[in-house]
């Protein structure tokens, strides 16, 4: 992750009171009125070098995704979504270090996700939520290989 989006999600989980920037080998904890917090707003609940894990709240479709390095490990709390998966991310361009964003996906496969699945996303394969009936609640465990 570069400084910049580094940064920005420090300061979004400090603002909740969350330790933003965990050591990578330090236990963290959340309590419940943290973590319910950050699925209000759809925030990072902590992230270093190795890992991230965000509290995703999503109201409406996005953007194609292709993470260089991070594996998305997905467990859906609420809610449904359409998610495409593999194929081609068209128009991709970088955001940022080792991320990818673009306006669809060419040739992937389409899956509906629901409460109580779970979906890994190997990284550098292009996904993209395509329809979404809000809010639909998941975290996101990204653990992130080394450049």
């Amino acid at each position: 992750m570069n400084r910049r989006a580094f940064a920005s999600a420090a300061t979004v989980t400090l603002l909740l009171g969350l330790p933003a920037v965990a050591a990578q080998d330090a236990v963290v904890y959340f309590t419940g009125d943290q973590t319910q917090a950050a699925f209000a707003k759809g925030q990072p609940l902590t992230e270093n070098a190795k890992y991230k894990i965000h509290a995703s709240r999503r109201e409406a479709p996005g953007q194609a995704e292709v993470h260089e390095r991070d594996t998305d490990i997905i467990y859906v709390l609420d809610g449904t979504a359409t998610v495409v998966t593999g194929g081609t991310a068209t128009g991709a361009t970088a955001i940022a270090d080792a991320e990818l964003r673009g306006p669809s996906i060419d040739r992937g496969t389409s899956r509906t996700l629901s409460k109580g699945d779970v979906l890994v996303v190997p990284h550098g394969t292009p996904h993209q939520f395509t329809q979404v009936r809000a809010p639909f609640l998941y975290y996101v465990v990204k653990v992130t290989t080394a450049p």
